[in-house]
């Protein structure tokens, strides 16, 4: 199973789509921005822009699962209240509706119709915010380090974040989330926006729990490069310190880098070796040189990993 949110996780759902069909993705309610949080700010709804995405990344190989999930992902255009809605968020939506304010009947329901290889659940059961303390940028603010509430306004706030925090602190979590944790061999985390994306679900304890209690194999992609605003300057040893001090009782068993985005290999290796976990590096980045992971150069490694186990 993968958790996550956005684009990080669609890469590691395609990756991993090319591994298994028993797939389980988790993923983050917290996007407060663009469609989503108009339609959260309207609806007593979850967000439904990362579900989208995820279910996108399963859907069905064939030319009509490709031909839904370009659908799902198309946004409106135009000037009115639906510009810039992705179709898929409002399918979403509407379900959730018809299923009695069930997100997760909704997603099934969605799945289904997609032929999608895995299926998607919310990580809570209620839309979350994010609540950042952020260290600014400007030497002249009295206030150095100030307190940011939104997914979206951390994303966007120059700083470096020091802490993350959840509202709700302790959200519901679906039984088949908890069920899903526990059957499964593998758990993956990355990559994604750190902050906003990778470790929320550290932060929901019913997650962290049921993941510490887990016998699966937990597994890191770490992030090729720092994100802005996020994790500005980070190596990839503090993208991992970062995650370690998360982790509260849940055991790392892999971390995955890309040997050519790894200026310090040495210093990685004592990072990955501090938390107990063994350092795969392998090939993982588009053959173009673009800051993006490849599915297919990342499914290579992750079937090394799984295959290891």
């Amino acid at each position: 199973m993968a958790f996550g949110g956005g684009h990080g996780l669609a890469a590691a759902l395609e990756a991993w789509r090319r591994i298994t069909t028993e797939l389980t993705a988790v993923v983050t309610v917290a996007d407060d921005g663009g469609s989503s949080g108009r339609i959260r700010r309207e609806m007593p709804v979850l967000p439904p822009g990362d579900l989208r995405m995820a279910l996108a990344a399963l859907a069905d190989g064939g030319a009509r699962g490709r031909e839904l999930a370009a659908l799902l992902q198309h946004r409106l255009g135009g000037t009115g209240v639906l510009a810039g809605h992705p179709v898929g968020n409002l399918m979403l939506t509407g379900l959730t509706e018809m299923h009695a304010g069930d997100t997760t009947r909704a997603l099934d329901a969605l799945g289904k119709l997609l032929g999608c290889c895995g299926r998607v659940l919310p990580m809570a059961d209620v839309p979350l915010d994010l609540v950042a303390k952020v260290d600014t940028t400007d030497p002249d603010d009295p206030e150095r380090t100030r307190t940011i509430r939104g997914q979206g306004a951390i994303a966007a706030t120059p700083g470096r974040v020091r802490e993350i925090l959840l509202s709700p602190p302790d959200p519901p979590v679906h039984p088949a989330v908890l069920e899903a944790i526990a059957a499964a061999d593998v758990v993956s985390l990355g990559p994604g926006s750190w902050y906003t994306s990778v470790l929320p679900h550290l932060l929901v304890p019913r997650l962290r729990s049921a993941l510490a209690s887990a016998h699966a194999r937990v597994v890191v992609v770490l992030n090729l490069v720092p994100q802005p605003g996020e994790t500005e300057g980070f190596s990839p040893e503090e993208h991992l310190s970062v995650l370690q001090s998360h982790l509260d009782g849940v055991a790392l068993h892999t971390v995955i880098a890309d040997a050519d985005w790894v200026v310090d290999r040495r210093g990685l290796l004592s990072a990955v070796r501090e938390c107990g976990a063994e350092l795969v590096l392998a090939p993982v980045a588009e053959l173009d040189g673009a800051p993006r992971h490849d599915p297919v150069r990342l499914s290579a490694a992750l079937a090394s990993v799984v295959g290891a186990r």
